[in-house]
């Protein structure tokens, strides 16, 4: 299935989507009781008494919890709401303890706010009504409503892996309690491609904002993705819920799969039954868990245990002023500062970390221009040959911008900085003690590149004859030997300069 519009149909449907992000907040503790938030711990060694309900145990709410779910309000440019309630979801599953759920439902922390993505148009041609082209492809921002963000705790985890637990279904109830934030978008996305770039923009700014750390493998940001389809201009088609879908790529997958169904259903006359889904990666196909729930079925209700929570304006104001730098404000100024265009420096801020290291070694090394250029290459290279985050490498700013100075400088080749960069990722270390022990320094004595340069003139009699002939490309081979008789240590632009003047003379 293609996707190449904004507002795509597929064969005649128009797709609505919306999504539901539960994503774990960034906590020691769980969120009513003092149990640890930790992961890889054995089976059941996380679970307290309060996670499990026991008798004579009461919840007491994580005070660190409101501030992370204020930060997420005001970078999603939400309504903090001065007071919430937390209810009870009833509903019987083996992984949920207590048989029912503590979460908000009628009136949330969070509420009625936005954020904005980059969506394609016209097949990658800019639209009549503008948009900016990003590698390639035009563009057009696009905001998402983000109706809600609720507060509650997780459910624990089902294993049904054969391989631990034969022909039966295990349960580990250390996720039991841990405290996660809901967030709710409107039904604004009509594509597969805006979903998963809804999902990249939000997973940025709760790790940008130190909400969560959103590690998708271990489950703490994932999605349920609500799929509907309808002739343009009707109502909203019936939805079915796609569960527990943790990578981009499940989810676009999971969504393209789901749409074709839909339509195969509608074009055979049938009626959308609402349900929730499962998608299987192996056969690309969703498939029918079990018929949706209606908020009717969970027999929400006030908790009794716990008081409404109220949040002043002064709570606010406090996270507000400790709010960090947004990816959007720290793309802006990028291109404001170092004059970047906006795909290099949506780029370069696409984790806090990677921008921090960027502007660590440009306080070092003044020249931002070729500190960009060796990340948007080198360093996201390695990053994404070993699937790492740039806190994994041991490149440090410091001798990553003395690296790039000695190539700035001329006393170290592009090509053998490379060498010494991948020493560098991995060993970390000076990048001059390497070069010298090496013996990687450039050949900075023109003389004796011109006294090569004569030498390789002299041995290709017929490679300059072409070159005097008209064919600019034999300077490339004539360039090639010259390096190669240097060690690749000659400065190329001196290479080249050097045998113009001597084929010319």
């Amino acid at each position: 299935m293609s996707e190449s519009n904004a507002e795509q149909l597929y064969m005649g449907y128009e797709i609505v989507i919306g999504l539901e992000v539960h994503t774990h907040l960034r906590t020691n503790s769980k969120l009513f009781s003092p149990a640890p938030v930790s992961y890889g711990d054995a089976p059941n060694h996380d679970a307290h008494p309060i996670d499990l309900a026991l008798p004579g145990v009461l919840p007491v709410l994580n005070r660190g919890v409101i501030d992370l779910a204020i930060r997420l309000g005001l970078a999603t440019h939400s309504t903090i709401n001065e007071r919430s309630v937390f209810s009870r979801k009833n509903y019987f599953y083996p992984d949920l303890p207590k048989g029912y759920q503590i979460s908000q439902y009628e009136e949330p922390t969070v509420s009625d706010g936005w954020l904005e993505i980059e969506v394609p148009v016209g097949g990658g041609k800019k639209s009549a009504g503008g948009g900016k082209k990003k590698g390639g492809a035009a563009t057009v921002k696009k905001r998402i409503g983000i109706t809600r963000a609720h507060l509650e705790e997780d459910a624990g985890k089902s294993i049904h892996d054969p391989t631990h637990a034969g022909t039966d279904t295990l349960v580990d109830l250390n996720r039991a309690g841990v405290p996660l934030l809901e967030i709710v978008s409107e039904p604004d996305l009509r594509s597969a491609a805006e979903a998963s770039a809804y999902l990249k923009k939000l997973r940025a700014i709760v790790r940008y904002i130190g909400v969560s750390d959103a590690d998708m493998e271990k489950g703490q940001f994932r999605c349920d993705a609500n799929v509907s389809l309808r002739r343009p201009g009707e109502e909203f088609g019936t939805r079915t819920e796609i569960k527990n879908l943790n990578s981009f790529a499940f989810v676009e997958a999971a969504i393209h799969a789901e749409v074709e169904r839909q339509a195969e259903v509608l074009d055979d006359g049938d009626e959308v039954v609402q349900a929730t889904m499962a998608f299987d990666p192996a056969t690309g196909r969703t498939s029918v868990m079990r018929l949706k729930e209606n908020a009717d079925d969970y027999r929400y209700f006030d908790d009794p245990d716990l008081i409404p929570l109220y949040i002043s304006e002064a709570d606010i104001e406090a996270v507000r002023a400790e709010l960090p730098e947004l990816p959007d404000e720290k793309r802006d100024r990028f291109v404001a500062d170092y004059a970047f265009s906006e795909s290099d420096a949506t780029t370069l801020t696409q984790s806090r970390a990677l921008a921090q290291f960027f502007e660590d070694a440009a306080a070092i090394h003044a020249q931002p221009k070729s500190l960009a250029n060796w990340i948007l290459r080198d360093v996201l290279q390695a990053l994404a040959e070993g699937d790492r985050g740039i806190e994994d490498l041991e490149l440090t700013p410091e001798n990553f911008a003395a690296l790039v100075a000695l190539v700035d400088s001329g006393r170290l080749t592009a090509k053998n900085g490379r060498e010494i960069f991948g020493v560098l990722a991995e060993s970390g270390g000076d990048p001059e003690a390497i070069m010298l022990e090496r013996g990687l320094e450039s050949v900075q004595d023109t003389g004796l590149i011109e006294e090569v340069a004569r030498e390789v003139i002299a041995n290709n009699p017929d490679s300059v004859a072409k070159f005097r002939e008209g064919d600019a490309k034999v300077i490339n081979f004539l360039m090639g030997q010259v390096m190669k008789a240097t060690q690749g240590k000659a400065s190329p632009g001196d290479v080249k300069q050097i045998l113009e003047r001597e084929l010319s003379s």
